[in-house]
């Protein structure tokens, strides 16, 4: 691997190593640009990865110091935890379930579309779909997402066949195993999925799409990148005109390091970024780093989220096969007949015991609990993802009170639900037991959400600087050469998970970095 000299003030730094920065990692490096990139997390490996999920969760997990606050169940049952993501070389690439979806082309739109909604922040993006579809063609090439350049659907489990079984009797259209940048067949040196069921936990056979064995692979045989993992970055430092001129940042042995940099992405995913951009404040950034609008942090999104369970007479062995075995899209489209704006997916899910009975009921037990857990093996699972209004005021800040162990403000995640929300969950969980019971269910069982994967929107996009943090870029409009590479970008959530367009907006904003070094704009 390459190494760049701290001084080296003609690299690219990248903060982060997950969808958004290692994807824009590999695209620089392939263009001939040196890039360092520092992860907080340790590196691991497909033989590393490890088959039991409390343990996983030890070896993957962000679990540095965080608190939440707000009328979210979260904050009450989950308050040191309010996202499940990774702090590993690969980021929550290494976690994630695999699904790959578009956003529709409404939902670029939700400001026009939903019109003024009370409460919201809702602004419609500075893209459309027309204008991102050759780049979410060339993500879905580079992910190998199934249903796509001619790949085929993964299998259906027993999860997905219940579940399509009784959509289809309720008159669902839009059923089927999903896409997915899982290999159905050996695609880009890497084999098929195996089933193993264990895609949260690392994927052992390198089927399933991450950065940490496909972008920073590719992006280390150009000679054009330095990984570093354990490196914690504290703080993005710029010079008296304000151009970024480096990143401080704590390595695996504890030790304060600088790096030079003509520019900066930051990758940190929409909890970390923000708040590395709040620890950066300075005289001339008194209330944070690219922060003139008053926008960094706010209108946190993590998807409107739940689950339903159901029992069946005959075992169903969900965790048979990949995690999100499938998908329900009809009630993706905007219609308010429902009684709210935007709409949902239903995507299968599967737990196994030990994370079932963390997070079935947190803090329940009784003769109800055991009943089912007592029917695991029985039982079908369903997770439903939708679109969540954007707010203000549900916003990440510094909490100075609690610190973590280089002495920083930990941040405090805020968030409550907008009647929207709670009107389309509603929906949606009534749909969900619809579902099951049209297949035979003989109970069903209503999960509130739990920490979410999908964390959004904190430096969201837009056209004008005053409501927003950059441009559709990801360039932010008070620091040309500092640049958002991740969810935090989203201006509006969708109701799709969210990992394809943010591998989409990095492979676009890498060709505009590229030309802006070329043309010295920056």
């Amino acid at each position: 691997m390459a190494k760049f000299a701290q001084t080296d003030d003609s690299v690219v730094v990248i903060i982060g190593s997950g969808a958004g920065g290692g994807t824009l990692a590999n695209e620089l490096c392939q263009k001939g640009i040196k890039v360092v990139v520092l992860e907080a997390g340790a590196m691991q490996s497909q033989a590393s990865f490890i088959n039991d999920e409390w343990k996983s969760f030890g070896q993957l997990a962000w679990l540095d110091p965080r608190t939440t606050s707000g009328t979210w169940r979260v904050a009450k049952d989950f308050a040191g935890l309010p996202a499940w993501i990774c702090k590993t070389v690969g980021g929550s690439t290494t976690h994630w379930a695999g699904a790959s979806l578009r956003l529709q082309a409404h939902e670029f739109k939700a400001r026009s579309t939903y019109g003024e909604i009370k409460g919201t922040s809702l602004q419609d993006w500075p893209l459309t779909l027309a204008e991102l579809e050759p780049w979410y063609a060339r993500a879905e090439d580079k992910m190998g997402v199934t249903r796509t350049n001619g790949i085929p659907g993964l299998p259906g489990n027993n999860n997905f066949k219940v579940m399509h079984a009784g959509a289809k009797k309720l008159g669902y259209k839009e059923v089927h195993t999903g896409r997915m940048a899982i290999n159905s067949q050996p695609r880009d040196d890497r084999g098929r999925c195996m089933q193993l069921g264990f895609c949260f936990q690392g994927c052992k056979s390198g089927a399933k799409w991450s950065t940490l064995y496909t972008e920073l692979p590719k992006a280390e045989k150009t000679g054009n990148m330095d990984l570093r993992p354990e490196s914690h970055v504290t703080r993005i430092e710029h010079n008296e005109a304000g151009k970024v001129t480096g990143v401080v940042y704590f390595d695996k042995d504890g030790k304060e390091q600088r790096q030079k940099a003509r520019a900066v992405a930051v990758a940190g995913n929409s909890i970390e970024t923000p708040r590395l951009l709040l620890l950066s404040a300075s005289a001339k950034f008194k209330d944070g780093l690219a922060n003139s609008s008053g926008q960094v942090g706010r209108n946190y999104m993590r998807h409107m989220t739940g689950s339903v369970y159901a029992a069946f007479k005959n075992p169903v062995h969900m965790y048979r096969g990949t995690t999100m075995a499938g998908i329900i899209q009809d009630e993706a489209a905007h219609d308010t007949k429902r009684g709210f704006a935007g709409g949902y997916e239903m995507e299968t899910l599967s737990l196994g015991v030990p994370f079932m009975a963390a997070f079935l009921d947190p803090g329940a037990w009784g003769e109800d609990f055991a009943w089912w857990m007592d029917h695991y093996t029985n039982m079908a699972g369903m997770w439903l993802v939708g679109e969540d209004m954007p707010r203000e005021t549900n916003r990440v800040t510094l909490n100075d009170k609690v610190k973590d162990k280089w002495g920083n403000a930990a941040p405090n995640v805020h968030f409550d639900d907008h009647d929207n929300d709670i009107a389309m969950r509603s929906h949606a969980f009534a749909q969900g037991e619809k579902v099951y019971k049209a297949a035979g269910a003989v109970r069903t069982y209503r999960t509130p959400p739990y920490p979410s994967t999908h964390n959004l929107g904190t430096c969201r996009m837009g056209s004008d600087a005053k409501t927003s943090v950059c441009n559709s870029f990801g360039q932010t409009h008070d620091v040309a050469n500092l640049f958002i590479s991740d969810g935090s970008q989203f201006t509006t959530g969708g109701a799709e998970n969210p990992t394809l367009t943010i591998v989409t907006l990095a492979i676009r904003q890498a060709d505009y970095i590229a030309k802006q070094m070329s043309a010295r704009t920056i």
